[in-house]
Parts: C-alpha cells; structure tokens; sequence
C-alpha cells in the first residue's frame, strides 16, 4: 500500500488526516467514494503522521461480544475464577479505531459506537460483571454512496467527512498506476517527515489559537443559511479552522480557514441549498429621478458604492453554485424529509444475532459460548465425571436474531410493445421517489425488466439511487410479453430476500397484462402458468399490485384477471406520472404495513 504522500490527488483529505491528527476533539472522518478510490490506504496512512497512535481494525462481522468483550470461559474455566477480556472498543482506547464500509455495519454495532463516541466509555453489566472500560478514541471510516449512505447519527458524531475526488484524467491514471506498481518509499519519507513536524508544532500552538467573533458569526450564518441541523457542527467548524490556523503556524483564525471548515464540515451536512437575500426594493413613494440642474443638490450619500460584499455574501454564493450537484448524494440530504420512529426490528429465528437468553434448543439454535460462560461459575460445586465440563439444561443459551421489518419493492416493467419507454420512464420517476424514502423506512427496491422471451434483474435489491441511474440507462424495449418468466423471477428474489430478513416483499407490475409467452413456449399454458405462479407466490406472502398501463380501459381485461391470480390489488393508470405511481406504491405500503 503506498505511502501517505504519495496518494495523488488527494490534498485535501491528507489535509483533513492532519487536522485530526492536530485536534482529536474532532473525534474521526468519514471519507465517501466509490470502489476502488483508496479510501483503505487514506485510513491506514493515519498512523504514519501520528506514529505514536495505533490503529485497530473494526471487521463488519463483529459482534457486542467482539465490541464490548466479556468472560474469558477458556481462562475461567483453567483458574478457576472470572476473567475479563477487553473488546474492541476497550482495545481502542487512546488509538485511532478503523471501521471500513460503515453504511454496512449493524444497527447494534452503531448504536455501541455512539455511545462510546458520546460518553468516551462502555459499561458492561453482565455475566455477574460491572466495568467502566474508557473508550476515547477517534474513529475513521468510509463508505460507498452507491451501497446506501451510513446512519446520519454516526456522521454527526465525526467533525468531518469527505468527499474523494474522482480522478478520471487519464495521466492521472497513469502516474497512480506507476506508483502502484514501482513504489519507493523513499521518495515520500522526506515529505512524510514535513508533514509529522508540522503536526507536531500545531498540536503545541493550537490552543493559543483565537477566532474573531465576526468569524464565529459567519460560521453560524452559512450553518443556518445550508439547514444544518444542531449545535455539534457549530463546535467542529471552530475546531477544524483552529487546527487549520495551528497547521499555518498562526495564532488566529482566517477567512481561509474559516472556508476549510465550512467545506469539511458544514457543507457535507447541509439538508438545503443556502437562500441568498433579495436586492432591496425601492419605495413605492421614492421621489422621480433628478434633472440634470437639480442633481447639483442632490444630497451626499453617506453610503459608499464601491463598498464590497459582506464575506458570508460570498461564501453563500460559492456554495449556491457548488451544493446543487452533490445535495442529492449527501448523506444528510433527506434527512428533514424523514419522519422519527422506531427503524422497525423484529425477532426471529434469522436476521442478525443480538443476544443470547435461557431456553430450549429443541427450537432455537444453541449459543455455545454463551452456554460455556453460564456453566463455568458452578464449575467448583459440581462433580465431574470424565468430562472437565460439567453442563447441565439450567445452562443452555440460545440464540436470538433481530431481522429488519422493511419491505422489498420489486418493480418488474413490461418492456414489450409500443408504451415500453413510456412505462421506463414512468417506473425510474417512481423508484427514484421510493428510494429518497427507503432508509427512513429500511425499505429496499429491485427493479425487473421483461421482454422478448425472459425477465432480466436491471437492479437488485438496493437502496441507492446512484445504482438506480446506472441500470435504466439504454434498457432495450420491445418484442414478446414473458409475465411468467417475471413472476418465477420475482419468486427467486423474494427467497433470497427472506433469507437477508426480510418479511415483507411486494411486487408492484406495470403492464398491460397481456402476457403472449409462456415458460414452456406453448401458448395455450400461459394462463395456467400464471395461475400457479400466483398462487405460490401467494402463497409465499408475496403482495402485488398489477398498474394497468393500457390506454384502452376494458372492464376485467387481461390486467385486471392477472392482479386476481396474484391475488392482488389492481389499478388503472393508463397515463400516470412518475409522482402518481408513488404515490400509489405508497398508499399500498402503508395498507400492507397494518
């Protein structure tokens, strides 16, 4: 992995690095980018800028186990008295904690990391154990916007997060590559060196640093002016331009750390484009204009023209003109769009494992370690016969799973005919509205598309517009309608859905329900291939709702008899808008919610 400095365009997150480097009170970073951008080399490259800071890894599959610690059974059980093993969080404590792709870790795993980012310590009460473990480390992460953004509870608790720049120039591509694949690390360790002395003597002026209060106030109107929600962003702002003021070995604020700090900071949380103020109107009853003799007596203004813009002025106008491309992809976006409530979890004997309770293993799965740690405190009193173990059925543990209550939306488009492109664009209008909802209600959308003889997945289920946009473009349209094929391949996603935890899966059709091509290419089984695909999948609680598209509405056409054998809902919709179909999608989600 290359060196730190050696990472090509990438000044400003090295910038952002040794910020933190220079004022922990920041607390982490989060750097957004697509695959492939070197988001791991910029989080392990912390490190070597700080190297009397050490990094630990965060894996996606730990555990509260893995996290918090707990007994150790295999010492326990050798002494013969409780002994305690440090998590992660506990491990961490004073080191830089590193947690790629956070968009994928587990609600119970962020809500641990909240509390630790929050209060700077864990308290475990369990297993007879009471501890108070310090847990004051700052955190770096990332994560791909096309895989989902991450929880914006966990973003507001960093003082910065970053945007990776694309480089798509292709010499760019090409030194990158050199240096990938001739790396001398001597020709960074000079640069490497500057920039750890730098940090050295920031860390040592910054707190003699000052801000002016008319710098203090600018940072809270460009807040106010771009939506950002909370007092938190106020006090990192202030702490990034302090840094940014040390890391110049100067002793008070500017106007250009100030725009540092609105970059790093407030601008990734903006929830709206900032509204910048009309020009004053003149008076209804203001005097007409002076004749050429008059003006000789015109009074003196004591305003003068030339007189330049306030700086807030300016630096509104920089964002108006940069906000509008990237608001849609910032995670706090949507964010006022959102309703509070519960994220819907629901236990099962799937979905992910958050506990473990007493109980029977004739019907749920045996929690071993968890079984170990309950026998080994009555080890001492209870006989032993071959085994060193003894356990009994008061000490069986068993598992419990916590499974995501959302729906999957599975939008299979006919393809077929004359409307196909009319339909496409009907459905991309209204899964992208679905989506701006789907992490609100953990909701996620597949999108099909049938034609010819087959139905093709064009976007698995996901929750990422990004991943929206790139699977609608020139999608082939016309021939065959194969309804059969789309409801065998809806029956497939929704299995492998369950599987994933979730329960409720919803099959929204837009089609004229004239299906001419069957599964075994005899049309006369068509209806009956219907009928029984409909029946299973109702029978493996599959809803639909069929959208009739025809511009030719005939009583119980061939729509209306498909929506009857998915034993489903049915609408006609000949010349709806995108806005129309989501509305509908979501009139249906909230009555199959009930």
């Amino acid at each position: 992995m290359l060196p730190l400095p050696a990472l090509l365009a990438f000044d400003t997150p090295r910038l952002a690095l040794s910020l933190l480097a220079v004022e922990p009170r920041l607390r982490g970073i989060a750097f957004s980018a697509p695959v492939g951008s070197g988001k791991s080399a910029l989080l392990k490259g912390f490190s070597t800028l700080v190297p009397d800071v050490h990094s630990i890894d965060l894996p996606l599959s730990s555990d509260t186990e893995a996290l918090l610690g707990g007994l150790d059974v295999e010492a326990t059980l050798r002494i013969g008295k409780k002994i305690f093993r440090d998590g992660l969080l506990a491990q961490s404590n004073g080191s830089a904690l590193i947690a790629e792709a956070c968009n994928l870790l587990p609600d119970q795993t962020v809500n641990l990391l909240l509390g630790a980012l929050d209060e700077g310590c864990v308290r475990i009460e369990r297993d007879g154990i009471s501890r108070r473990l310090d847990t004051r480390f700052c955190l770096l992460t990332s994560f791909d916007p096309a895989e989902g953004v991450p929880r914006a509870h966990l973003l507001d608790r960093l003082g910065m997060i970053v945007t990776l720049p694309v480089v798509s120039a292709h010499d760019a591509r090409a030194e990158i590559l050199r240096r990938h694949l001739t790396p001398h690390d001597e020709e960074w360790s000079e640069e490497l060196e500057l920039m750890r002395s730098v940090i050295y003597s920031a860390r040592q002026l910054v707190p003699e640093v000052t801000v002016s209060s008319r710098i203090a106030s600018q940072l809270i109107e460009v807040a106010m002016a771009m939506g950002v929600e909370g007092h938190r962003a106020d006090h990192f702002a202030r702490l990034v331009a302090c840094a940014s003021a040390a890391l110049g070995l100067r002793t008070e604020v500017t106007e250009e750390d100030a725009d540092l700090a609105i970059r790093l900071v407030l601008m990734p949380r903006a929830t709206q484009l900032p509204q910048t103020a009309p020009p004053p109107q003149a008076p209804a009853d203001e005097p007409p204009p002076l004749s050429g003799d008059d003006k000789s007596q015109e009074p003196q203004s004591t305003h003068k023209e030339d007189t330049p813009p306030e700086p807030v002025d300016e630096v509104l106008d920089a964002i108006t003109m940069e906000l509008p491309a990237v608001l849609e992809s910032l995670p706090f976006a949507h964010q006022r769009s959102g309703r509070a409530g519960s994220r819907g979890a629901i236990e099962g004997s799937r979905g992910r494992h958050i506990g473990s309770i007493a109980g029977s293993i004739r019907y749920r799965r045996l929690d071993v370690i968890a079984t170990l740690r309950a026998a080994s405190r009555w080890q001492r009193l209870r006989p032993k016969g071959r085994s060193r173990v003894c356990v009994k059925a008061d000490d069986f543990r068993v598992k419990r799973f916590r499974s995501k209550a959302g729906s999957l939306f599975v939008f299979a488009v006919d393809a077929s005919g004359s409307m196909a492109l009319n339909r496409m664009r009907q459905a991309k209008g209204a899964v992208h509205a679905l989506l701006a909802q789907a992490y609100i209600h953990r909701d996620k959308v597949a999108l099909i598309s049938f034609r010819s003889d087959a139905a093709t997945i064009l976007l698995p289920p996901s929750n990422s517009v990004e991943l929206l946009r790139r699977a609608v473009d020139q999608i082939p349209t016309g021939g065959a309608t194969p309804i059969a094929a789309t409801l065998l391949k809806t029956l497939e996603i929704a299995e492998q859905s369950r599987r994933k935890g979730f329960k409720n899966v919803c099959l929204v059709m837009l089609t004229d329900g004239r299906a001419n091509v069957g599964l075994q290419g005899d049309r006369t089984l068509i209806e009956s291939e219907l009928k029984a695909l409909g029946r299973r999948l109702g029978e493996s609680g599959v809803r639909s709702l069929v959208i009739d598209t025809q511009r030719s509405f005939i009583s119980h056409g061939p729509g209306k008899s498909l929506a009857d054998w998915l034993d489903g809902q049915y609408l006609y919709l000949p010349n709806a808008s995108a806005e129309q179909l989501a509305h509908a999608v979501k009139g249906y989600r909230a009555n199959t919610d009930r």
